[in-house]
């Protein structure tokens, strides 16, 4: 496969020192790199800028750029965008640990959504930025492999099937029932055909 991982996402932020206190401070992650430029190095437009990074335990990292001369919205977000769209979602090890997470960060003073069961496939608690950047922590609460099979054997299936209604109307064929993921093998196959 020719993508190994994920090296970085960047999304731009309002004040680079005050994104490094919070995401080393809050979140614990290592402030890995900085650098900046007065000139985009990959187009050559002037836009002074600085450009930080953020390393999580497997080296992958999220990274910021502070803009203060270009116009728009400085959190970068498409304001046609529902707020819970654009994201960073980290794992984090257990729902043991996600749950202590969520009191620590409502310790420190932030509000915090969740827990939330996708699917029974992760668990999720969401909260923001300084910058007005959600953020989403989540723990895997499936690892059978079987049924992690099975949710990768589906997943054409959603698809082809919001293809078909663009909305949930129909999810029943899929899903068994007209709310929840509730699976059946036979509406699964109808959807399929």
């Amino acid at each position: 496969m020719l993508c190994k991982k994920l090296h970085h996402a960047a999304y731009r932020c309002r004040d680079a020192a005050e994104t490094v206190k919070f995401y080393t401070e809050v979140l614990g992650l290592k402030f890995s790199h900085a650098m900046g430029e007065d000139h985009v190095p990959s187009t050559g437009k002037y836009s002074p800028h600085v450009h930080i990074f953020f390393e999580m335990e497997d080296g992958s990292s999220i990274a910021f750029f502070e803009c203060p001369q270009d116009p728009g919205e400085p959190s970068g977000r498409d304001p046609g965008t529902p707020d819970w769209v654009q994201h960073f979602a980290f794992e984090v090890e257990s729902v043991e640990v996600l749950l202590q997470a969520k009191a620590d960060l409502e310790a420190k003073g932030l509000k915090v959504i969740g827990p939330t069961n996708h699917d029974d496939f992760i668990e999720s608690i969401y909260f923001f930025d300084p910058s007005g950047h959600r953020l989403e922590l989540t723990a895997r609460t499936c690892h059978d492999p079987v049924r992690l099979k099975s949710f990768e054997d589906e997943a054409p299936q959603v698809l082809a099937l919001w293809e078909k209604t663009h909305d949930w109307s129909q999810r029943h064929l899929l899903f068994g029932s007209r709310s929840g993921y509730q699976r059946d093998q036979a509406a699964n196959k109808e959807v399929s055909a």
